[in-house]
């Protein structure tokens, strides 16, 4: 240790250890084995004085100094590595921005319109992270993220970039054609639902003043949207999915809407940053970027 500080690799082991709830798990993530795994950590705790991890028979669990310390090391570990992207994407190509964003909006729609920011800003590297969830800046390395929201995030500047307006249920046209076959064919058919909106299909009943039967929650949970797309197209049920992610497939007749109303939704997706952050050129070209796309439609059936 120097100055106090543990070495890189017992923090690694600890972090691992930590997030995946095993030292078999995080040997195999680093590439060590079981017992290095648990030598360093035994030995970090030594050194600190602390315990970290609670070992009940084959399980282990964090301990309230653990829980905090991994969260610390987990954000420095985040730093450290997007300081040193950055220092690759900068050597190599000028400028650099690591953004957060939600999986679905970045495979469909961001991604897809990525081509067009490297050819007005060729220097600029644009990495992006999968996030989910709500998160403070201060405790992961982002530039910005992109994400969905009732309104921006507290302690944040940036843009809206287009409301969600609704959900539509979409399904293939073979179950759209069941379902309108008979009076209660709709109750037979396999709601899909999103783990993040688990009352999406109830909202959606009671706009439709259709009853909510107790058989509509028991079907499957899913943790994306991608999922749920790819759920309904191949026919296991029928989908709650915000308008604009279908209108490709439903364009070329994968996926149809069997009813004319959606759900209405008050939430937003948007861009934003920490307001105390210095804005680099990046950051600002980015979103000069973004915000010219959602001046035009945003949309197209290719995205």
């Amino acid at each position: 240790m120097r100055h106090g500080i543990p070495n890189m690799g017992a923090l690694q082991a600890f972090e691992a250890t930590a997030r995946l709830g095993s030292f078999s798990r995080a040997a195999e993530e680093l590439s060590l084995t079981h017992s290095a795994v648990f030598r360093q950590v035994n030995g970090l705790e030594e050194r600190l004085g602390v315990q970290l991890f609670t070992r009940i028979r084959r399980r282990i669990v964090l301990t309230e100094a653990g829980t905090q310390y991994a969260a610390r090391v987990r954000h420095h570990l985040e730093q450290l590595e997007k300081d040193t992207l950055g220092l690759m994407s900068g050597a190599g190509m000028g400028r650099s921005l690591h953004v957060a964003v939600l999986p679905t909006l970045a495979t469909t729609w961001l991604v897809p319109h990525l081509p067009e920011f490297k050819k007005i800003h060729n220097d600029i590297a644009v990495s992006l992270s999968i996030r989910t969830r709500p998160f403070q800046f201060n405790d992961h390395p982002f530039d910005a993220a992109i994400y969905h929201a009732p309104q921006m995030w507290p302690g944040t500047v940036g843009i809206k970039l287009f409301e969600e307006q609704e959900l539509v249920p979409v399904c293939t046209p073979e179950m759209a054609a069941f379902i309108h076959s008979e009076p209660d064919a709709l109750a037979r058919v396999t709601h899909l639902h999103m783990m993040s909106r688990p009352d999406a299909w109830r909202e959606w009943y009671r706009e439709q003043d259709r009853p909510y039967r107790p058989e509509v929650g028991a079907g499957p949970r899913y943790e994306l949207f991608t999922m749920l797309l790819a759920a309904a197209q191949v026919g296991l049920g029928m989908a709650l999915i915000p308008r604009f992610l279908v209108r490709g497939l439903a364009a070329a007749g994968q996926l149809v809407t069997p009813f004319p109303r959606g759900l209405s939704v008050r939430e937003s997706y948007f861009f934003s940053y920490p307001a105390h952050a210095e804005r680099s050129e990046a950051l600002l070209a980015f979103e000069a970027w973004l915000q010219s796309i959602v001046r035009q439609d945003p949309f197209p059936d290719k995205v």
